[in-house]
């Protein structure tokens, strides 16, 4: 009979990159109505001198929630924003514009709230709003024009991406009026992580993916805390099924990420709905 832990540790397995995300939120949720004095070092501080005493905060905040409310809307948009972005790009990127997106956010809020002392009141940045506001954004200018259906109503992604920005920056001015019932730090955040996901996809429609140098970064820490397991000698027998000199397995992988990318910029320059339905079946099949 299998354990209760091996269950979850095998559903774990299952979760897509950005589900994997929702689950560390929600832990780190958990471990705060416990332990909310230790999570304090995690927020991400709008004091310069305070933020260089931990500048792991201007990643880590976007993983620290204390309202139910606020977490359970933002993994419910991180949650419909995933099914999207991996059915079209690898989960390298979509982690990639996740962090950077919690980054810019965090920046942006530190950089205004020194620049204009006298205008924002001190405080500390939590939650992953900027995260999904940088996917959702990223979507909503890399399709413009594909189509979201709401109920009966069917509605182009950049109007959905003009209207969240909006009310960010609604939101930003609201709270400079009312600073007690206010957010302009988190709405301050929101924009930065929209501005990151809008650079991001105008760059990568013109072939370029701004998100590489930090995606070998990750790759490089990651190899850091990776255990060395030393591997007995073995005798190498030269591989004869090979394409061109690659294996046959990297030779086709190779090829369906060039058909990928061929159908992506298809996407970029007609829309989704150019899309023959044998080019939709395949996109499908792939990000599965």
């Amino acid at each position: 009979m299998t354990s209760l832990s091996q269950d979850i540790k095998d559903k774990l397995k299952r979760l897509n990159v950005l589900e994997k995300i929702i689950a560390i939120n929600v832990v780190v949720f958990l471990l705060g109505l416990l332990f909310k004095s230790l999570l304090s070092w995690f927020e991400m501080p709008s004091d310069f001198n305070a933020f260089i005493l931990q500048p792991w905060s201007v990643v880590t905040y976007a993983f620290v929630h204390y309202n139910f409310l606020h977490i359970l809307f933002n993994m419910l948009w991180l949650y419909i924003i995933a099914q999207w972005v991996l059915n079209l790009f690898s989960p390298k990127m979509a982690l990639n514009i996740y962090f950077l997106g919690a980054i810019c956010g965090a920046l942006l809020y530190l950089l205004l709230y020194n620049l204009f002392p006298d205008v924002f009141v001190n405080s500390r940045l939590v939650g992953a709003s900027a995260s999904v506001r940088a996917l959702l954004i990223f979507l909503c200018a890399y399709m413009p024009n594909k189509e979201f259906r709401f109920f009966t109503v069917s509605i182009k992604l950049w109007y959905i991406g003009l209207a969240i920005v909006i009310l960010d920056v609604l939101g930003v001015i609201s709270g400079i009026k009312d600073p007690v019932y206010g957010n302009s730090g988190g709405n301050i955040a929101h924009l930065g992580g929209a501005l990151l996901g809008y650079f991001y996809a105008k760059q990568l429609t013109k072939g370029t993916d701004i998100g590489k140098g930090f995606e070998k970064f990750m790759d490089r820490i990651a190899n850091v805390f990776k255990a060395s397991k030393r591997k007995p000698l073995k005798t190498v027998h030269k591989n004869k099924s090979k394409v061109e000199g690659y294996p046959k397995s990297d030779f086709k992988e190779f090829n369906k990420q060039k058909q990928i990318d061929l159908i992506l910029d298809k996407i970029s320059k007609s829309g989704y709905d150019s899309l023959t339905a044998e080019e939709k079946e395949f996109l499908f099949r792939s990000g599965k």
